[in-house]
């Protein structure tokens, strides 16, 4: 009897923690893609260097992968959403930092 209370509260768990947990992050999506255009803008207006710009799109490159790694069990927690908008505020200072140093192409 109370082996079959025990399975189902772990069954009522396991099903609930998908809901819980955001499987599309809100705002990261926005974040990289408009991170994106930052980079293109600075190459194009010539603030970015060669060097600086393949570096840029490393770190972007990283970040996106990271994504879909802490996505492949089906979700995405508030810990891992939180991790994923910390790296991205770095990329956003690096993409800052670049694109007002004195370095021109």
């Amino acid at each position: 009897m109370i082996g079959r209370a025990v399975v189902a509260a772990i069954l009522v768990m396991a099903f609930a923690a998908p809901v819980f947990a955001d499987p599309k992050p809100p705002g990261v999506d926005r974040r990289e893609h408009r991170q994106k255009q930052r980079i293109k803008q600075g190459v194009k207006s010539g603030e970015l260097t060669k060097e600086e710009t393949r570096s840029l799109k490393a770190e972007q490159r990283a970040i996106r992968a990271e994504e879909r790694q802490m996505k492949s069990d089906g979700s995405l927690t508030r810990e891992e959403r939180k991790e994923l908008h910390r790296d991205l505020n770095e990329s956003s200072r690096n993409i800052f930092q670049e694109k007002h140093d004195t370095q021109t192409r």
